[in-house]
């Protein structure tokens, strides 16, 4: 049973032969009375501090749940985001393999098609040196003809060309008079 410092204050005791000193029994009361009422009020204080602790911890026990939520939430994003970078990143080199490789080729199919026109040309070339070839050995067979078919040296070979006459001019001759 709880007493209350009212009950402390107002109780009496009964008197006795020889009993006990009124007066410091009632000083006594009194103090004792002061003293539980100041507990009483650091008692009631304590338990809404004891309540407001209590709803604090509430709150951050909340807060905690929610940052650990949020955390979590956090790293799995993190972790997706990873993932979608490096499968970019794998496209993206896969891209650029597959571009190379047809950088690559076309420079395959380029060479090989320079080679051949290489080849083309040395082609022609022997051809070419060869026609050349064949149409100077005409020529000097024509020349050397010519020299052998020439009179012998006599007085008139000193004679202009123009006694010969046109017809007898070589081609040769022709052509490099007229240019």
């Amino acid at each position: 049973m709880r007493i209350s410092p009212l009950e402390i204050q107002n109780q009496r005791f009964r008197s006795r032969w020889r009993g006990l000193d009124g007066q410091e029994v009632e000083t006594f009361l009194t103090a004792v009375a002061e003293d539980y009422t100041a507990l009483l009020h650091e008692l009631s204080r304590h338990e809404d501090q004891v309540r407001r602790l209590e709803a604090r911890v509430e709150e951050l026990s909340l807060n905690e749940s929610l940052l650990k939520e949020t955390l979590v939430t956090a790293q799995n994003l993190g972790e997706e985001m990873r993932a979608t970078a490096q499968q970019q990143a794998s496209v993206q080199i896969s891209e650029a393999e597959v571009k190379a490789e047809k950088i690559l080729d076309a420079a395959h199919r380029r060479a090989g098609r320079i080679q051949e026109e290489i080849q083309e040309l040395r082609g022609l070339r022997s051809r070419l040196s060869a026609t050349m070839r064949s149409s100077l050995e005409t020529h000097l067979a024509l020349v050397e003809a010519l020299e052998t078919d020439a009179p012998a040296p006599d007085a008139d070979a000193d004679a202009p060309s123009d006694a010969l006459g046109d017809d007898a001019r070589p081609a040769s001759a022709d052509r490099s008079a007229s240019t």
